[in-house]
């Protein structure tokens, strides 16, 4: 299981990506806009990775003037689905199909981590304008939940990857796990929630590439025992999902 098969993994698996995948809270796109020292309102935005447009559609709401760029085909036709009049192109973060200087604001939600980071980030710094801003974040998992903590221990035991320390990195080795080693930058955490229908978390969970490139038969056996352990825990089948966002922001030199 290479990071490219997981990464085009979600490909077959877009529209249930878009119907239970996560959003994020109005909290983080205040903290963009306050992060960046400039409104969203008018900014010409390029939201990377854009896979189906959750992050996407927010910016948009915000004001902000947007372009997608979307790698995947099943992503991509998702997206114009989702939102027709958004113009999307199709490349990634490594070779950027955007013109030098061309953009104040360049985000990644959720993508950032598919990238080479010793070539995206130099490309983002190639399209961002004097004073722009590259923004990542991230939906990670609240490990001080202890249901969600356990869950995860299952799903990297079951899926056969590597579980993710309990202990978050501090400043400094995010920013070079992010490659923002030698940039200006700032960070910012923000824990929220949602709740939803018991087979939305289950479908949640079963969107990420870990269970993608599982295959069915491995991935139904899972949910089957995690649905019988969920309903002991929530009875009534309504499950409350918690996340922190991580978010940093890099202002270009």
């Amino acid at each position: 299981m290479t990071a490219l098969s997981r990464a085009h993994s979600f490909n077959t698996a877009a529209a249930q990506y878009a119907a239970n995948r996560p959003s994020y809270p109005p909290a983080l796109l205040d903290a963009v806009e306050e992060l960046t020292g400039r409104p969203l309102a008018g900014a010409r935005v390029a939201d990377v990775g854009a896979g189906t447009g959750i992050a996407t559609a927010l910016l948009r709401e915000r004001g902000a003037d947007v372009i997608a760029v979307e790698p995947g085909d099943g992503m991509a036709a998702e997206f114009r689905r989702a939102l027709p009049d958004v113009p999307i192109v199709r490349g990634d973060g490594n070779a950027l199909p955007l013109a030098d200087a061309s953009h104040d604001l360049i985000t990644y939600a959720q993508s950032w981590h598919w990238t080479d980071t010793d070539r995206s980030v130099p490309e983002a710094l190639r399209v961002l304008r004097p004073g722009g801003s590259l923004a990542v974040w991230w939906n990670t998992t609240a490990f001080d939940v202890p249901w969600i903590a356990a869950q995860h221990e299952r799903i990297a035991n079951h899926c056969g990857v590597r579980q993710r320390s309990l202990a978050r990195p501090d400043d400094s080795r995010a920013a070079q796990l992010a490659g923002f080693s030698g940039l200006r930058f700032v960070r910012r955490q923000l824990r929220w929630s949602r709740v939803v229908p018991l087979d939305t978390h289950l479908a949640n969970i079963s969107s990420h590439s870990a269970f993608l490139v599982l295959g069915e038969t491995g991935t139904q056996e899972f949910l089957t025992d995690e649905r019988a352990r969920l309903r002991e825990i929530f009875p009534d089948e309504t499950v409350e999902e918690t996340y922190l966002v991580d978010l940093l922001v890099a202002a270009r030199p």
